[in-house]
């Protein structure tokens, strides 16, 4: 089943901030609730190619597939293609504002198996779950600042 779905997000941080935690799968678990697992596959230096084993907690199910680094322009774009089931395309875009940092991301893809029943949740449903990552990811960001602090 085919879906895409799109989440404007702002951070209140520079895209220099925002961005390594989009492009480095190794820290996802720290603001993504569904993240169980990454794990690179090899030992290339992260780039254009690098593949990651992955693992998602859907409720109590987990669900293994490989992330694949497609594109990627520091600080302002990154792309990663999933394997299946979830048979997707992410898409993060980080956009420079006065006031920190504005990321559109786009998910879009074909699910496959039985989470084509996630796939079936509406729109507004599905940005809502995937906006808690950035909800995970603002408090990520003002704890590095606030230890910064001191």
């Amino acid at each position: 089943m085919w879906r895409r779905v799109e989440i404007e997000a702002r951070l209140d941080h520079p895209p220099e901030r925002v961005f390594p935690y989009l492009a480095d799968p190794a820290r996802w678990h720290e603001f993504a609730p569904a993240v169980f697992l990454r794990r690179q596959i090899g030992e290339q230096p992260l780039g254009v190619g690098t593949k990651w084993a992955a693992i998602d907690r859907i409720g109590p199910f987990k669900v293994h597939f490989t992330d694949q680094l497609v594109e990627l322009d520091t600080n302002r774009r990154v792309v990663w293609d999933s394997t299946t089931p979830w048979n997707s395309r992410v898409e993060y875009i980080c956009v420079p504002e006065t006031a920190g940092t504005r990321v559109l991301a786009r998910y879009e893809g074909d699910v496959a198996g039985w989470l084509r029943l996630v796939a079936l949740l509406p729109t507004f449903v599905l940005a809502r779950i995937l906006n808690r990552d950035f909800k995970g990811l603002r408090a990520r960001l003002a704890a590095d600042a606030r230890s910064e602090e001191h």
